[in-house]
């Protein structure tokens, strides 16, 4: 009896572990490389290792997850029903945020800008040193100002008949 206790609690510990690094792992390189936020350069390159990596380590979290939860099962330990759903509840966790990095939150935020609105330059509010994206196709003309393009990066449009996209 005096065994099965330490055997257990590093059993949750293993399990806590894997839940840990798998949401490091996701949400660590999320909140370093978002939009209008400098980064700086030693906190970007841990990022980009951890995107480079996050496949592997990820995966090596969810396998070692269920060996642990599968182990507890089998040699009794986790008889009571609480221990049961917690580990399966813990392998869930690990395994939702390890499928949870193959979303790309940045395509769901900067999805591009259709039919956008236009007014005559002499109708428009922009300040005198506002930035803008200026094209010229078959004689028509679009100014699209960069701080409306911030949220979408690109812009589809039709210029003097022509498809364009408008992007920085």
């Amino acid at each position: 009896m005096e065994n099965v206790k330490p055997r257990r609690r590093m059993r949750w510990i293993m399990i806590v572990a894997c839940l840990l690094v798998s949401l490091f792992c996701l949400v660590y390189p999320i909140y370093v490389i978002r939009p209008f936020r400098h980064q700086g350069v030693t906190e970007l390159s841990v990022a980009l290792a951890v995107l480079r990596f996050r496949p592997m380590v990820t995966a090596v979290c969810v396998v070692l997850a269920i060996a642990v939860a599968i182990r507890s099962w089998r040699d009794g330990s986790g008889r009571r029903l609480w221990r049961r759903v917690g580990a399966v509840a813990g392998v869930v966790a690990v395994t939702a945020f390890a499928a949870l990095f193959r979303v790309n939150v940045y395509e769901a935020m900067f999805h591009p800008l259709g039919a956008p609105a236009f007014e005559s330059a002499g109708e428009s509010k922009l300040d005198k040193d506002e930035k803008v994206i200026a094209i010229e196709v078959n004689g028509a003309a679009r100014a699209y100002p960069i701080r409306g393009m911030s949220y979408h990066h690109i812009v589809n449009d039709w210029v003097g008949g022509v498809p364009v996209a408008a992007t920085y």
